[in-house]
């Protein structure tokens, strides 16, 4: 037979998109449209509906950057088109190749009820199946003009991502809006067609089905009459029925389809817009739900969830009615996909209790999974927070973005660094925007590496990123795959089913220890600077505000002020979002951003200084107090107590340095600072150990150029290191005088830059403190601090969530040598034997750890860089322009305790209060080993006492948690308070409770006060 192949494909290409897809819709008439513009903001939809409008006409412009325009169409259903289906077809000027990213819209009927949403994809609303004819059509769209951000030519910097810059030039025309009668028959051939045809494209040339499908399809084709499609679909159809009805191989690949819209909570786009995404999409999807009976929908946020219910309550009863018959799942039980990489230990937990707590007050629902499909990377102390909050299922796909290695298992078990095991899939679609295409269900099955041991995987199928969801096409689409040769299978269902097959039928998986790093985005450890200092400081404020209400409501009868709380946290978890504390949203959302974290700060200063003051007693005649956050004894004040400050020990002197500089003292650190204001020498006198490596600087500023392949917010590629300027040029280097400590100011200036830096040592302190101010006025330039440690070590510690992971500080194999920038959260900690290094921070993320062997005498030098400042120009083209402060101190000498203590001293600064009382703590640990996490009141109001303790440093730990109060019983709980089923209550014996924990495990304690 003569290989006529190439003309049948080609035919095929031209009769879909030139005559079969046109037919769709035969007959059409005009709408007539009526617009008003909304001034500023987006106006309540009563505003909307009433305000007067104005006629327009296809072809028009409309739509100023991030305004809203309300238009109203209306028209007559010809009388002539009755029995037929009929819809209204809607183009507000869309490009079909950028669902999510361009202007949408939610139609509304006369009375305010939402119908549906339009997007790129999804450009319809039905009048009726089939109509009478004579109907009057009325709807109301309720249009956002977002401008489109990422575009063909991406990571352009433009002023569009801030309404205050972005002008008002109109962004689209309106194409099409029109009633027309939509040719099911012929909506149905060309769903026949694609999956026919792509199906075909995806099989092996010499594969006998691939010709059978050609076949069919030629056949189809001949019968097409190109002059009236309408007439002829049905005939068409009839040729491909025998191929699209032969039955899936028995070991084909089984695909769980479940619906989703992946919607950033914000990104190229402002959280408000998001507001609005998600009433768009939830209201598409509610209505789908009633269309197609096996279609089921996951979403998960409960963040999301929660805007529907305050800002579109009519959407969300649909929503609750889908979800009360399981088929609008909520999925994930997060408040929002949160980054996992920087958020704390606590807000980490709070992202699952408040997730968790709202899904099963509003709907019942508790899940069993985590949901993280776009997360860049995974924390490895994230799995037994997972299980801690009654969940044991993880799904992610963003690990297939990994630039180096490819991850060698699609389901398997990750372990975390206390032992703890979660299920875990990657979907192998390698997409959480599938849209059934035949090459992405092909791919999932050729993808897949756990053939032979399994065989079922999970497609997350819609429209996502700025939402949309699933459209019928899909579902239409996933129909004929349900059984088909030479295909994967497919079959809708929630994400528990996949999970329970998938887990049933691979009882032993793989076993993954440690995080999940993603080889990609690892700038955004960095990129807004400010962002990610809000996020650390509201974390700990947020510590000190439940900490000091909590105690007190016990001493004093103190209003626990559980709202506030609730809010606050529900504020700063939302802006965990993965796209905002990773910086890479637009100049809107970090500009709002910023003014949230200083009312947050504002508020829970209010609510520990009130909660001080009342423990404190009368400030009249009384004494300075301080009150000490910190999980441990200092300034002589015990962990979570206040008393009168304890004189420092010793004194610290300041003397010249030879050749230059000045030599600070404290009896406990020798610290040279040589005439260009660099560290040349920390020298621990107990020890008898020099810190800085030989001949070489530490807090050595430097600068490397920094413009990544792509992605520039989330990118910083590894060549970046090929250049580097030291900047060791200082205008001056002053010996400054402070109370009870030696300081020594630096100035600098490069660039369009300043940087100014005090070092000092205090007296009785084995730290040396870094101050650091830059007024930071650079482009696409990454500003890091190295310390080069005279320390040879094969790996080295970071804080991660409730624990710390090992990192190799060599790269002898492709994985380990991807990590050239990672993340910590408190400190980075490196040792030898019996002598450490503790590098301990208040707010940056991102560094690198290098080693080199000096060729003088063969020692090695490890060098520990944290990164302060990028400059990267999209999405925001100003991106950390301005004055930023950061504060870093190393640690000679300190072993893992000591850098958790010194982490959390430095995130947690001493306050002071004058009063009469002092303040015994609520509860304090005997072992410092075992760190008190959090000290609260229950958030169901009940008065019990929540402590949550960790074991911090790696090994077994057993001590008493000493209670400053009277106790009836300590009960082991779950991260949402509620007593463990396998745990025994803990005997509260001496005013103490005993503990033996495993390394880095985790406990919450709920106690329950005697009267």
């Amino acid at each position: 037979m003569h290989d006529d192949r190439g003309l049948i494909e080609a035919r095929l290409n031209r009769v879909l998109k030139e005559r079969i897809r046109p037919a769709v819709y035969s007959r059409s008439v005009p709408l007539t449209v009526e617009a008003w513009v909304a001034p500023g903001e987006p106006v309540p939809v009563a505003e909307g509906l009433a305000a007067a409008h104005t006629p327009v006409a296809v072809g028009d412009a409309w739509g100023a950057p991030w305004a809203t325009t309300w238009f109203k169409v209306t028209g007559t259903v010809p009388k002539e088109w009755a029995g037929s289906t009929v819809e209204a077809v809607l183009d507000l000027g869309f490009d079909e190749k950028m669902p999510g990213f361009q202007c949408e819209a939610l139609v509304y009927t006369p009375t305010g009820e939402p119908v549906k949403g339009l997007n790129p994809r999804n450009q319809w609303v039905r009048v009726g199946a089939p109509v009478s004819g004579g109907e009057q059509v009325e709807w109301h769209l309720e249009a956002a003009s977002n401008p489109v951000i990422l575009d063909y030519h991406p990571f352009v910097p433009t002023p569009l991502g801030d309404k205050d810059t972005a002008g008002s030039e109109p962004q689209y025309r309106l194409a099409r809006m029109d009633l027309a009668v939509l040719e099911t028959e012929v909506w149905e051939l060309v769903v026949d067609l694609e999956v026919a045809g792509e199906l075909m494209h995806e099989l092996p040339l010499d594969s006998g089905r691939r010709h059978e499908l050609l076949r069919a399809i030629g056949r189809a084709l001949d019968l097409v009459d190109l002059q009236d499609v309408p007439s002829s679909a049905a005939a068409a159809r009839a040729q491909l029925q025998e191929v699209l009805s032969s039955p899936a191989d028995a070991s084909a690949h089984r695909i769980s389809a479940v619906g989703h819209a992946h919607i950033d909570s914000a990104w190229l786009w402002p959280l408000r817009e998001t507001v609005r995404k998600v009433a768009r999409t939830a209201s598409n999807m509610t209505s789908l739900l009633e269309d197609e009976p096996e279609f089921v929908f996951a979403m998960s946020q409960a963040q999301q969830f929660a805007w529907i219910k305050e800002h579109r309550p009519e959407v969300y009863a649909k929503v609750k009615k889908a979800v009360a018959e399981g088929r609008f799942v909520p999925a994930g039980g997060m408040w929002v996909e949160s980054d996992t990489n920087m958020p704390g230990s606590e807000a980490m937990a709070r992202q699952f209790v408040h997730g968790r707590r709202f899904f099963l007050e509003e709907f019942g629902v508790e899940n069993d999974e985590a949901w993280l499909p776009d997360t860049f990377g995974f924390a490895a102390g994230l799995p037994q927070i997972i299980k801690a909050a009654g969940a044991k299922w993880l799904l992610t796909q963003k690990i297939s973005w990994s630039q180096i290695n490819k991850f060698p298992h699609h389901t398997f078990q990750w372990e975390g660094i206390d032992g703890t095991r979660i299920f875990t899939h990657f979907p192998p679609v390698d997409t959480y925007n599938c849209s059934m295409q035949g090459s992405e269900i092909a791919h999932a099955a050729r993808n897949f590496k756990d053939k032979g041991k399994a065989r079922h995987s999970l497609a997350p199928t819609g429209w996502g990123d700025g939402g949309g969801g699933t459209t019928r096409e899909m579902i239409a689409k996933s129909r004929r795959l349900a059984s088909l040769e030479g295909s994967a299978t497919v079959e809708w269902e929630a994400p528990a089913a996949f999970f329970a097959k998938a887990e049933a039928e691979y009882p032993e998986p793989p076993v993954w220890v440690g995080e999940l790093y993603l080889e990609l985005h690892r700038a955004t450890l960095t990129s807004q600077a400010k962002t990610k200092q809000g996020n650390r400081r509201s974390e700990h404020l947020l510590r000190e505000a439940e900490l000091w209400a909590a105690t007190a409501a016990v001493r004093t009868g103190f209003a626990y002020p559980y709202e506030d709380l609730d809010r606050i946290w529900k504020t700063v978890l939302l802006h965990q979002f993965h796209d905002i504390l990773p910086g890479s949203s637009i100049a809107w959302v970090h500009r709002e951003a910023r003014a949230t974290y200083r009312k947050v700060a504002e508020e829970l200063d209010a609510i520990v200084d009130a909660a001080q003051r009342a423990l404190a007693g009368d400030a009249a005649g009384g004494t300075e107090l301080v009150f000490n956050a910190a999980p441990h004894t200092r300034s002589g004040v015990g962990a979570g107590g206040a008393g009168p400050l304890a004189v420092a020990p010793g004194q610290v002197t300041a003397s010249p340095r030879e050749g230059g500089g000045h030599v600070l003292d404290n009896g406990l650190l020798r610290v040279g600072i040589d005439a260009r204001g660099l560290i040349v020498s920390v020298y621990d006198i107990a020890a008898a150990r020099e810190t800085v490596a030989p001949g070489k600087a530490a807090n050595l500023l430097q600068i490397h150029p920094d413009f990544p392949n792509m992605w520039d917010a989330w990118d910083v590629d590894e060549f970046y290191r090929n250049v580097v300027t030291d900047l060791t040029e200082a205008e001056s280097v002053t010996l400054t005088e402070e109370p009870g400590a030696a300081a020594v100011r630096v100035e600098r200036a490069f660039g369009d830059s300043r940087v100014s830096q005090v070092l000092r040592l205090a007296a009785g302190s084995k730290r040396l403190d870094i101050d650091t101010e830059v007024d930071w006025h650079e482009t696409e330039k990454f500003l890091k601090s190295a310390f080069p440690l005279d320390l040879h070590a094969d790996r080295y510690a970071a804080e991660t969530q409730f624990g710390h992971l090992y990192r190799p500080t060599h790269t002898n194999t492709s994985w380990e040598a991807a990590k050239f920038e990672a993340c910590q959260h408190r400190f980075v900690h490196l040792e030898e034997p019996g002598w450490g290094v503790a590098l301990v921070n208040d707010s940056t993320y991102g560094h690198d750890v290098t080693r080199t062997v000096r060729p003088e005498d063969s020692g090695t030098t490890t060098t520990v860089r944290v990164s302060l400042l990028r400059a990267p120009r999209f999405p925001d083209p100003e991106t950390d322009q301005g004055v930023h402060r950061f504060r870093h101190a190393l640690v000679p000498g300190a072993t893992v305790t000591d850098a958790v203590r010194e982490g959390y001293g430095i995130n947690l600064p001493e306050r002071r209060v004058t009063g009469e009382a002092e303040v015994a703590p609520l509860a304090v640990s005997e072992n410092e080993a075992i760190v008190v996490s959090a000290v609260k009141l229950a958030d169901d109001g009940s008065g019990d006492v929540v402590v949550r303790v960790y074991e911090a440093a790696g090994g077994r730990a057993g001590g008493i948690l000493r209670l400053g109060f009277g106790a009836a019983c300590a009960v082991a709980t779950d991260l949402l308070e509620r007593p463990l089923a396998e745990a025994p209550a803990y005997p509260v014996e001496d005013g103490g409770v005993a503990l033996a924990l495993r390394p880095f495990q985790l406990v919450t304690l709920r106690l329950t006060r005697r009267d």
